[in-house]
């Protein structure tokens, strides 16, 4: 990206076109659609998809002689189609002669410059832009200025709407079940829109389009002719007007979407109706839409001076128009592959904890609306814990719209094409990411209220799982969570046993102890007649508590060979061939598929997909988890973070592009140079499409945020506990300045300015009360309109 505000693509290249509708796509946190061409139609090549936050659909496939209930974010219905022609000639379709498409990341608008030759050889430029408006989620749009290079005569244009689109966008899903769209209605009306709804399938979800087709020359309307198309399920106006050669034509289409599920409206459809007759023409609503944008970046600043720095403006970019303002009150969490495609099935899972973290700095707003999200879900997760026999809330790996559990109990291996028991269920921590997300939250904010009336509840009930998952061992005098997986997802059994899972998950349980720990001191944080308002809700009693302390202190942790054993009895596993596998499979990230196919099975050697001990140094200092395991009664030393990630380093494939963001993270403090290649591996993860065709499915949220979270805070050392921002910046040779601004506890000024010699932190706001800071553990005030030099 030479323009670190644009990203271009010239010429068209049928085998990217999937990477870069999904790079180009366009949204608003209400809604994101894919940079497909308006022509275009699901091919092959093409895949024209727009997801709106929360809108999934259930539906019962038959799988390998089996009946499986799966539930998907619903590919809605396509606003975009719209194509043109010379009177009686042939519709354009694509590909265009020439063609660059160019977004502007800074505006939040998509460019399209091409020529087009029809069969005859009558050439017609054009220019498209498109915007899903910040200003007005509910309303996208797309301008069309037609150019006739060597022909007069009549031009004929058609503008659609489309509700007959299937979710057919990842290949291993097909045969599953994919038509959620049932048609309700379609028209082209006198008021001149077109309109369409929709319901789905197997949900009471309803969505409705308005479309409004204006065409002007210079901001003068044209005489038009208007004919309605419909069918069932599609509808269309085919406009008819003259054409001089070398005269721009201008088609305006404005889009008007609205669900069941809004809120502050009636019915569906006459909102859509009402909103699209009265929106203002397309450069208004550009304008109105990039002030937001600019208030965005604003709110957003990080200047840094690498080669690079377009792809961190494009990750910021993709995580504001997933989650936004506009998905507060829409009851939606952070699906992990954003709203850009259906990998994953739209769902989500503990990518918050990547994404959470950058935005508790900047909006901490959305935080809290992904929170509620999840305390919406509790029951959900209180039942899910008593169908396997537990107390508190065990909360799904995999969630959708009610918060049960959606992970896929079989999955396909395409590279034998045998489908597998998925035990991915088991991965039991994504609770204690939650807690974690409430405590951080908390810490960031200060937000007291929103502990006492939902945080402490989630935690307090989290906590209670991890209590109740943990059995006594005599043997070792210690507490055990058994049938478990790790982050690493690879190992989901032993080898040697018949049942699925691993016992004593070492990052599973020094989280539990953590979330124990939390939820004791949460206890004492609330006010008092909250406290005995909760205690007595929960049936919390002293009994209770003392366990939770007990067990906090005293679950059993593994160590072989000076290092901390991902899971008790890891060191029974064999050791991996990797030259030789190296040598047959130049790309490994995928190992446990090669392996099954192959006959073999990952389970039995010492292989890791991603990070998975080595996340406890992404969420914690290394003295926060040096403290953690002496807690617990464990030795740890200062070189117990060295041994064990070289020890993990040599054994990952870095499967998932979450693994490159916490490995940047972990050898920030041992190998400054090696945590720049994997910063930078996370920073261009779906720019490159590194994992060779997943990203053409949708982005990966979490990683795009990761990597922007490790210029905002592991560089910088920023790290918030104790009422304090605490700083200790370990700044790589490759980035020689890093300046940003951060919202801490109320405070909408705190700004860091860092080199290799110095840093500085700045309050420029008019507020009274100064912000606590610790550098390198040292405490200082800084009060609003100062400014605090330290030197490194």
């Amino acid at each position: 990206m030479p323009d670190p505000w644009t990203l271009r693509y010239e010429g068209f290249d049928p085998v990217q076109e999937g990477l870069r509708e999904v790079l180009c796509a366009v949204g608003n946190g209400y809604l994101v659609t894919r940079g497909a061409a308006p022509e275009s139609r699901a091919d092959g090549v093409h895949y024209p998809g727009t997801y709106l936050a929360g809108c999934y659909d259930r539906a019962t496939s038959a799988v390998d002689g089996h009946l499986v209930d799966n539930e998907d974010l619903v590919n809605c219905p396509n606003w975009l189609p719209l194509t043109f022609r010379p009177e009686g000639g042939e519709w354009f379709a694509g590909p265009p002669v020439r063609q660059r498409l160019e977004l502007d990341l800074r505006r939040g608008v998509l460019t399209r410059h091409a020529l087009v030759a029809d069969p005859q050889g009558l050439r017609t430029r054009m220019v498209q832009r498109r915007v899903a408006s910040q200003a007005q989620p509910h309303l996208v749009a797309l301008e069309t200025t037609l150019v006739p290079e060597n022909w007069s005569g009549r031009l004929e244009v058609r503008s659609a709407l489309d509700g007959t689109v299937t979710n057919t966008g990842v290949a291993r899903y097909l045969g599953l079940a994919d038509r959620h769209l049932v048609p309700v209605s379609q028209g082209s009306g006198d008021d001149g829109l077109l309109r369409l709804e929709v319901t789905a399938a197997g949900s009471p979800l309803h969505i409705a389009l308005a479309a409004r087709t204006r065409v002007h020359h210079a901001n003068t309307p044209l005489p038009v002719d208007r004919i309605g198309e419909v069918e069932d399920g599609w509808a269309a106006q085919l406009l008819t007007l003259d054409a001089l050669m070398g005269r721009p034509v201008t088609v305006e289409k404005t889009v008007a979407v609205y669900t069941s599920r809004d809120p502050a409206i009636g019915a569906p459809l006459r909102a859509a109706r009402l909103l699209a007759a009265q929106a203002p023409g397309f450069d208004r609503l550009l304008a109105e839409h990039a002030l937001r944008w600019a208030e965005l970046w604003r709110r957003c600043r990080i200047e840094a001076d690498f080669d690079g720095i377009g792809s961190l403006h494009l990750n910021l970019f993709h995580l504001l128009q997933t989650y936004s303002e506009h998905s507060v009150d829409l009851d939606v969490g952070v699906p992990a592959r954003g709203l850009h495609g259906e990998a994953y099935r739209g769902h989500v899972f503990w990518d918050e904890l990547f994404v959470l973290r950058l935005l508790n700095l900047r909006f901490p707003e959305l935080t809290r609306a992904v929170l509620r999200y999840r305390h919406r879900r509790l029951d959900a997760a209180r039942q899910a814990a008593r169908q396997v026999g537990l107390r508190g809330a065990m909360y799904p790996w995999q969630s959708a719209s009610d918060g049960r559990e959606e992970s896929q109990r079989l999955h396909l291996n395409p590279l034998s094409g045998h489908w597998l028991p998925d035990h991915s269920h088991l991965q039991r921590h994504v609770g204690s990411a939650v807690a974690y997300n409430v405590w951080q939250y908390y810490q960031a904010t200060g937000d007291l209220d929103f502990l006492a009336t939902a945080g402490a509840e989630m935690l307090l009930e989290i906590a209670r799982f991890w209590s109740s998952s943990a059995t006594y061992d005599p043997g070792r005098g210690r507490y055990s969570i058994r049938g478990v997986l790790g982050p690493d997802e690879y190992h989901d059994a032993y080898p040697w046993a018949e049942r699925p899972g691993v016992d004593d998950n070492a990052y599973t349980n020094v989280l539990a102890s953590w979330v124990l720990a939390r939820a004791l001191d949460t206890v004492e944080a609330l006010p008092g007649y909250r406290r005995e308002e909760l205690l007595e809700r929960l049936a919390l009693g002293p009994q209770e508590l003392d366990r939770w302390q007990e067990v906090s202190r005293r679950l059993h942790i593994p160590f072989h060979d000076g290092v901390l054993s991902q899971f008790d009895g890891y060191e029974r596993l064999a050791e991996f061939d990797w030259a030789a596998y190296r040598q047959r499979h130049p790309d490994l990230r995928r190992l446990d598929r090669i392996l099954e196919a192959e006959g073999d099975s990952v389970n039995r050697y010492k292989a890791s997909k991603q990070a998975d001990v080595l996340m406890l140094w992404y969420l914690f200092s290394a003295r926060e988890v040096r403290d953690l395991l002496r807690r617990l009664g464990y030795p740890a030393g200062h070189e117990l973070l060295r041994r064990t990630t070289g020890y993990y380093l040599r054994r990952t494939v870095h499967g998932s592009t979450l693994s490159s963001v916490v490995h940047a993270w972990v050898l920030t403090r041992s190998d400054r140079r090696a945590s720049w290649r994997h910063f930078r591996d996370a920073l261009t993860a779906d720019l490159r499409d590194v994992q060779g065709g997943t990203t053409c499915e949708g982005v990966h949220l979490g990683a795009m945020a990761g990597a922007v979270d490790l210029l905002q805070r592991c560089y910088t050392g920023l790290e918030i506990r104790e009422d304090a921002l605490w700083l200790d910046p370990h700044l790589p040779s490759a980035l020689g300045h890093l300046e940003l601004d951060l919202r801490y506890r109320g405070h909408w000024g705190v700004e860091l300015a860092l080199d290799h010699r110095q840093i500085t932190v700045s309050l420029r706001e008019s507020r009274q009360e100064p912000v606590q800071v610790r550098f390198r553990g040292s405490p200082v005030a800084i009060r609003p309109g100062e400014s605090h030099r330290f030197t490194l």
